[in-house]
């Protein structure tokens, strides 16, 4: 049986670590690189490293504060924002990361998955899915022009009748909702060639709540690629049931880790300790 990882994220905001809840009232939780060499030692898995306002503020990565964190740090970094064209990829792997996580240029463009993973191959392409949960009187941005695509048409979000939950997507660290249902768009983006889902419950995020179970189950089974679930860890059986009930192939989480309310070594022998296989 595979193992699950465990990964940390960090939020980064103008060259600082930062956390907030559904996306909002962020607060200082420290230096990038020194939190990212802290978490290597302790055995986490991997590591995502996010400017969470790099689309929403037309901004490059940060590739030095990348390159310095790659340089310190000896497991797997995936790196996400603000990549626009298939040169910023290149320009992040040369910095030194592994894997890149792709929002919002792949809703402007959902073919860019395709020609980012026959270039660079679909192991390092993540795609990242801002789920919400939709509920009435929520406003969202014009239609896609992609929605008349005889492929890709079948995303576009449609309210069942039978009054089945559906969840929306969004973009630009979750400012902008679309008319597209996550469960679908995910699995399209598989098969563009997507080689990971990035699954984040913007709900849940910063609650302490624990992941959205349902949302996380329903897109773990209609993928076949890893899914990392994200969004709303307060305990550590909220790691479990999000590896377990919602079927993830990795748990995420920000707070609970940031703040040493636990630690990774913590977490995994709690797993351990719940028969979850995780590398100790």
């Amino acid at each position: 049986m595979l193992t699950k990882r465990i990964i940390p994220c960090l939020d980064v905001r103008d060259g600082r670590v930062v956390k907030g809840v559904n996306f909002q009232n962020l607060t200082d939780a420290g230096d990038p690189v020194e939190n990212a060499k802290f978490y290597d030692e302790q055995g986490a898995d991997e590591l995502v490293f996010l400017d969470i306002t790099a689309s929403h503020e037309k901004r490059k990565i940060i590739l030095d504060v990348v390159a310095r964190t790659a340089d310190d740090v000896f497991m797997p970094l995936t790196v996400g924002g603000g990549i626009k064209k298939l040169d910023d990829i290149r320009d992040l792997l040369n910095a030194g990361c592994d894997k890149v996580s792709i929002n919002t240029t792949a809703v402007r463009d959902p073919y860019f998955i395709k020609l980012a993973s026959e270039r660079f191959g679909s192991q390092c392409i993540v795609v990242a899915v801002d789920a919400k949960l939709v509920k009435d009187g929520m406003s969202y941005e014009p239609e896609e022009p992609w929605f008349s695509d005889a492929f890709l048409g079948d995303a576009r979000l449609k309210l069942p009748d039978n009054g089945e939950p559906v969840w929306a997507i969004s973009t630009h660290g979750g400012r902008k909702m679309r008319l597209i249902d996550a469960v679908k768009w995910s699995r399209k983006m598989e098969e563009l060639g997507a080689g990971e889902i990035l699954l984040t419950s913007m709900d849940r995020d910063g609650t302490k709540d624990g992941y959205d179970i349902m949302l996380t189950r329903r897109i773990a089974e209609a993928v076949s690629i890893p899914l990392v679930a994200s969004g709303g860890v307060g305990t550590l059986e909220h790691l479990r049931e999000g590896l377990v009930e919602g079927k993830a192939d990795a748990a995420l989480a920000a707070s609970i880790f940031h703040y040493r309310e636990y630690s990774i070594k913590e977490a995994k022998e709690y797993l351990r300790s719940k028969g979850v296989p995780v590398r100790l």
